[in-house]
């Protein structure tokens, strides 16, 4: 076997290549970006559902979470809490997109458009609908 002589690596290295695209270069589109919000909310999701199980466990073994329920109805708690409840109702609502997906329906680029809006609208009513009914009842 021979080394590439050290004229041939010069040569390619003076030459303009073109580069691999990547996420700087496009423009941001609805669809690229929901795909990546339903990743994100679905990490989101497991997560809370981790520190749910934890105080679960926590609350079986004779603990007191009282701390952590003062912790939730403050104000910043409860702007949590809906935060995880958005992030669950978009990520039913995009599964949902996803089943009609699966099925072959709503590949045009115009109802993709839609149903990913129609998918963060419900995600926000559903939202805003769980905290009336929430504090209706209050917590």
């Amino acid at each position: 076997m021979s080394s590439p002589s050290p004229s041939s690596s010069s040569s390619s290295s003076s030459r303009k290549r073109p580069l691999s695209p990547h996420l700087s270069i496009y423009k941001p589109q609805i669809t690229s970006t929901l795909s990546i919000l339903h990743r994100i909310t679905g990490v989101i999701i497991y997560t809370g559902l981790v520190g749910l199980v934890w105080l679960f466990v926590f609350a079986a073994y004779g603990y007191s979470i009282e701390g952590v329920a003062g912790i939730l109805r403050s104000p910043v708690g409860l702007v949590v809490l809906l935060g995880w409840a958005f992030c669950l109702y978009y990520h039913l609502c995009n599964g949902i997109r996803h089943l009609f997906w699966d099925m072959g329906k709503g590949y045009a680029l115009t109802t993709v458009t839609k149903s990913g809006i129609a998918a963060l609208v419900g995600a926000s009513v559903l939202t805003l609908a769980s905290a009336v009914y929430v504090f209706k009842i209050g917590m």
